[in-house]
C-alpha cells in the first residue's frame, strides 16, 4: 500500500481539497476554502498547512470567529448547501466564539465545518495558555460545548484517527437530512504530528446527493388524505429552495388550485405576484395567508420545520378537522404536528403526488375569486405601508418600499433579527428565487453583515444588501472589513431606530412601560436609561474602516444613495434614520411568550390574563 507522510493538519487539507458533490449529474467542488483566525492553538499546525500546502483551497482571514462562521453559513445557504467553507480557530476563547454561529448553522440545517484548536493531547504543557481546566473531568475542554450544537463532533487525539473522522464529517455535511455544523476538535500538538497516510485517503471523492423518492405507501396515504380535503394550503419552507423545486411547486399549486404561503426560509420560492402566492405565514404573516390558514382543512408543509413563528405558536390553524401532510427530507421534521409523513426530496415528492392526484381528478374547492380577492386586499395593504408617511420622520415601512422599488429584482437581501424580519417577510416583493436570504431559524443578531459577505462570495454577479438594525450592526460588523480586504462588495442598509425596538415593542405590548431596550443616556435624577437618544454616526464609522458611506433621511435621499451605492466598487453603508415603532404589526396572528403571573403592575397582570386565555384556546397538535 502506497503511503504519504504528512502532518495531521496537512492531511486534513489535502483530504478536503479532494471532496466533491454531485447533484443531478452536476459535479461541484464541495470545500471552497478555509476561513480562519490564527492563535497559538492552530497557527503552527493548520496555519502552516494552509501556508505551505493548501492546494486549491482559498484562505480568507476572518476578523471575528463568530462572524466568519456566519459568513461561511450564509455562503453554504446561498449555494443550496452544495459548497462550503471550513473555519479554523485557536483554542479557548477563539474556539468558543464560534459556538453561537455553530448553533445558527445547525438550527437552519446548513453545513459548516468547524476546526477549533484544542488542548495538548499529550498534556505535557499543562495547563497551556487559554486551557479550560475542568477539575472533575480533565478530558473536557473549550471544544466540548460544540457537542450540543453540532450534528457530528469528534476530537482527533491521534493523527490516524483523522481517516475515519473525516469520512464521518463528510457523511453528515453532504446529507441534507442530517446536515448542520460539524466539529473536529484538533489538539494543537496532534495537528503537527506526522503519520504515513494511505494514498487512497487523498484520492478524489464524489459524494452523490441522490434525490430520495417517497415511499409508495407514503404517497398512497398522502393522496388518500388529500382526496377528501376541500381547502388545502401549502406552506413552502426552505427545503423547496434547497431542493431546487420552485418550478415543481408552482406546477403543483396551479394544477389543483392550492394557495401557497411562505416561511422566512421559503420566501422567494414563488414570485410575489404569482396568483397563488398569498405571502408570509404565521406571526410575521400576511392577512391573506393567515386567514387561509385558519380556514384550511389541510396543511401541506413542504421543507418546513414548523417553527413557532410559522405556526403562530400552533394557533394559526383553526379548522376543527385540520390535518397535515409533511414533505421533508428529514424524518424528524416530516413527523411533526402528527402529520402524514412523506420523508423525501421535495422535488421528487411534489412530482409523484401531482401524478397521484391528477389520476384522482383532484381539485381544491375554494370559491371562485376568493384567493384572488384576499391577495388583492393584501397587495393594497403593502402599497399603503410602502407609502406610509410619518410626521416625526422617515417610517420604516416607507424606507423598505423605496428600497424594494429601487434595487434590481435580482439582488439578494440578507437579514436576521429585530423588527426588520417581520416587515420583510410580510412586505418584501421577491420576483426571483434565492433573492431573499433570511436567517430566522435562530434569528441571530449580528448575522446580517457577516451573512451578506458570505452571500456576496456565493453570488459575485449579484448585488447583495445587508438590511440591518442599529442594534444588530453594533453587535457584530467585523466582516465588513474582510469584504474590503477580499474586494467583495456588498451594501449595508442600516436602519437606525435608536436601539432594540423590536423587543421594546414586545415588552410594551405585554404590560411594560419600556425598560433597557433603547440607546439612551442614563438620567442622573432617576438613575435609569431614560435620557436623550445617543447620537451615533454610523456612516462615519463605516468610512473609518475604509467603506463608502451615505446618509438618507427621506425617500429622495434614499433613492439617490441606493443608485450611487450600486456604482461603488467597495462595500458601502447607507445610514437610514427611521422613527421607532413604524414597523408592521400582527395580522390575525399570535405569539406565545411568558408573561409574569405575579407583578406590581396591573398592566402586566392584564397581559398575563390575555396570554393565558389565548394559550388555553390553542388546539394541541
Amino acid at each position: 500500500m502506497r503511503t504519504i507522510r504528512l502532518t495531521m493538519a496537512q492531511a486534513l487539507l489535502r483530504f478536503l481539497d479532494q471532496q466533491y458533490i454531485s447533484v443531478d449529474g452536476q459535479e461541484t467542488k464541495f470545500v471552497r476554502g478555509v476561513m480562519g483566525i490564527f492563535g497559538h492553538g492552530n497557527v503552527t499546525g493548520i496555519g502552516e498547512a494552509l501556508e505551505r500546502s493548501a492546494g486549491d483551497l482559498t484562505y480568507i482571514q476572518g476578523k471575528n470567529e463568530q462572524g466568519m462562521v456566519h459568513a461561511a453559513t450564509a455562503y453554504a445557504k446561498q449555494k443550496n448547501r452544495q459548497q462550503i467553507y471550513a473555519c479554523t480557530t485557536s483554542i479557548g476563547p477563539g474556539a468558543l466564539n464560534m459556538v453561537t454561529a455553530a448553533a445558527t448553522a445547525t438550527v437552519n440545517r446548513i453545513p459548516v465545518l468547524l476546526l477549533p484548536g484544542d488542548n495538548f493531547a499529550s498534556r505535557q504543557p499543562d495547563p497551556v495558555l487559554q486551557q479550560l481546566e475542568v477539575v472533575n473531568d480533565y478530558t473536557v475542554s473549550a471544544a466540548d460545548p460544540f457537542r450540543a450544537v453540532s450534528k457530528y463532533w469528534d476530537r482527533i487525539v491521534r493523527p490516524e484517527q483523522l481517516i475515519s473522522a473525516a469520512a464521518q464529517a463528510m457523511r453528515v455535511l453532504t446529507d441534507p437530512a442530517e446536515t448542520g455544523a460539524v466539529t473536529l476538535a484538533l489538539p494543537q500538538d496532534v495537528q503537527a504530528e506526522a503519520y504515513d497516510y494511505p494514498a487512497s485517503f487523498f484520492e478524489k471523492k464524489v459524494h452523490y446527493l441522490d434525490r430520495r423518492p417517497p415511499a409508495k405507501e407514503a404517497m398512497k396515504r398522502a393522496s388518500a388524505l388529500m382526496a377528501g380535503k376541500q381547502r388545502p394550503l401549502i406552506i413552502a419552507g426552505g427545503g423547496v429552495l434547497y431542493a431546487e423545486a420552485t418550478k415543481e411547486l408552482a406546477e403543483f399549486a396551479a394544477a389543483f388550485g392550492i394557495p401557497v404561503a411562505e416561511t422566512q426560509a421559503g420566501k422567494s420560492a414563488l414570485p410575489w405576484n404569482h396568483p397563488l402566492n398569498v405571502g408570509a405565514i404565521g406571526v410575521t404573516g400576511t392577512l391573506a395567508a393567515n386567514k387561509l390558514a385558519k380556514e384550511a382543512d389541510l396543511i401541506i408543509g413542504i421543507g418546513t420545520r414548523y417553527s413557532d413563528f410559522t405556526t403562530a405558536s400552533k394557533s394559526a390553524f383553526g379548522h376543527a378537522d385540520v390535518q397535515f401532510i409533511n414533505m421533508n427530507i428529514s424524518g424528524f421534521d416530516s413527523s411533526k404536528l402528527g402529520g402524514t409523513s412523506v420523508t423525501a426530496d421535495a422535488k421528487e415528492a411534489l412530482n409523484l403526488l401531482r401524478e397521484a392526484l391528477t389520476s384522482l381528478n383532484y381539485a381544491s374547492r375554494y370559491e371562485a375569486g376568493y384567493i384572488a380577492d384576499l391577495k388583492a386586499e393584501w397587495d393594497r395593504e403593502v402599497d399603503r405601508l410602502y407609502a406610509a408617511k410619518c410626521a416625526e420622520g422617515f417610517a420604516q415601512t416607507h424606507a423598505l418600499g423605496v428600497i424594494n422599488a429601487t434595487i434590481d429584482p435580482s439582488s439578494v437581501v440578507v437579514c436576521a433579527a429585530g423588527s426588520l424580519p417581520g416587515d420583510l417577510h410580510r412586505l418584501w416583493r421577491s420576483t426571483e428565487p434565492k433573492t431573499y436570504h433570511m436567517e430566522y431559524g435562530f434569528s441571530c443578531m449580528g448575522y446580517e453583515v457577516s451573512g451578506a459577505f458570505g452571500a456576496a462570495l456565493a453570488e459575485p454577479n449579484r448585488e447583495v444588501y445587508a438590511i440591518v438594525g442599529d442594534g444588530s450592526y453594533l453587535m457584530l460588523h467585523s466582516e465588513l472589513l474582510t469584504s474590503l480586504q477580499e474586494g467583495q462588495k456588498f451594501t449595508v442598509l442600516l436602519f437606525d431606530n435608536h436601539g432594540f425596538q423590536c423587543i421594546h415593542n414586545l415588552q410594551r405590548g405585554h404590560g411594560s412601560d419600556g425598560f433597557g431596550n433603547e440607546f439612551r443616556y442614563r438620567e442622573a435624577t432617576t438613575g435609569q436609561l431614560t435620557g436623550g437618544y445617543m447620537p451615533i454616526d454610523f456612516a462615519a464609522h463605516a468610512r473609518s474602516l475604509g467603506a463608502k458611506a451615505y446618509k438618507a433621511t427621506n425617500p429622495e435621499e434614499l433613492k439617490a444613495a441606493l443608485l450611487s451605492a450600486k456604482e461603488e466598487t467597495v462595500t458601502t453603508l447607507i445610514e437610514i434614520p427611521v422613527v421607532p415603532g413604524t414597523n408592521t404589526g400582527g395580522y390575525e396572528s399570535w405569539w406565545q411568550v411568558g408573561v409574569p403571573e405575579v407583578s406590581v403592575s396591573g398592566k402586566v397582570l392584564a397581559a398575563h390574563e390575555d396570554m393565558k386565555t389565548n394559550t388555553q384556546a390553542v388546539k394541541l397538535i
